[in-house]
């Protein structure tokens, strides 16, 4: 039986989800390089036999960078800026594979970044919470030229269940990326609102959820959604803030691309009022508070 090469890989950005990609990838017998702005979350993976890099530059030596980044802002500065991730990638050696959900306007910029200096790109968000990564289970969305992506099969087979490629433009990911997540946060509102709705007629809560669950949205997308909403204890996966971001990049490409998203800037609305309210550090399924408090259900 073939065995499945071991790749050289950094990995750039140890929020929850970094870490978590991390340890799938030393699982999986990768040698893993790390390296993070706050030396804490670095070290915390050293026990895991990932080797902790002193400078961002000492993770992109091998075949290929990851980074794994909050948002546009994380990604200009530690790509773009100086000493960055563009200056230490060597001309036609590793691949930088941004794995970050932002904006397709930006991705389309590191990329040509990326080509004036004769440097490798792939774009491949990811779909899956924190603990979904930690099992090696996420849904890549890879974009890029098709050659790197085979050669990137290794490490995405470690991190996901099935990779799935988008196109050969890498701002294609993202995009695919961005309208997953509105769809998924349309899905959260309209729990909400239709659970307010049984809920004041009467209907026992948990009756409702257990039927959307068994039938309409049993999907492992949704299934974990369902007991959080129910007893109202939302654990941050993917805070409101961090959503709020997501929403509002892709109504920048719907206008961009004079795509009309009216349930999307209803959502975008709604998750502003989660934050107004408090909300802010739950998990991003707490938008199913907002119709129960506007139908005088939560106080």
């Amino acid at each position: 039986m073939q065995r499945t090469p071991i790749m050289n890989l950094g990995v750039i950005g140890l929020g929850r989800m970094g870490q978590a990609m991390a340890r799938s990838l030393l699982r999986a017998g990768h040698r893993v390089v790390v390296w993070n702005r706050s030396r804490d979350k670095s070290d915390a993976l050293r026990d895991a036999g990932a080797v902790v890099a002193d400078q961002l530059g000492d993770a992109c030596h091998g075949d290929a960078v990851i980074t794994m980044l909050a948002d546009d802002a994380a990604v200009t500065s530690i790509v773009c800026g100086p000493h960055g991730l563009l200056d230490s990638l060597g001309p036609n050696r590793g691949i930088h594979v941004s794995m970050s959900t932002i904006s397709p306007a930006l991705v389309h910029r590191v990329a040509e970044r990326h080509a004036e200096r004769n440097q490798h790109f792939v774009s491949a968000p990811v779909l899956g919470r924190p603990a979904v990564a930690e099992q090696g289970k996420l849904s890549i969305l890879a974009a890029g030229k098709a050659e790197l992506i085979d050669v990137l099969r290794p490490a995405f087979d470690a991190l996901g269940q099935r990779t799935f490629v988008i196109g050969d433009v890498p701002e294609q990911a993202n995009l695919a990326k961005l309208s997953c997540n509105a769809l998924i946060g349309t899905m959260l509102e309209a729990v909400g609102e239709t659970l307010a709705l049984v809920t004041k007629g009467g209907v026992a809560p948990k009756a409702y959820i257990d039927v959307l669950m068994a039938t309409v949205l049993a999907s492992p997308v949704y299934q974990p959604y369902g007991e959080p909403i129910l007893e109202r204890s939302f654990e941050p996966g993917f805070r409101v803030p961090l959503a709020l971001k997501d929403v509002e990049l892709v109504l920048s490409a719907g206008k961009e691309l004079a795509v009309p998203l009216p349930i999307v800037s209803l959502l975008r609305d709604h998750l502003i009022e989660a934050i107004a309210a408090g909300d802010g550090d739950l998990d991003w399924s707490a938008i199913s508070l907002v119709a129960q408090r506007e139908a005088g259900l939560v106080h």
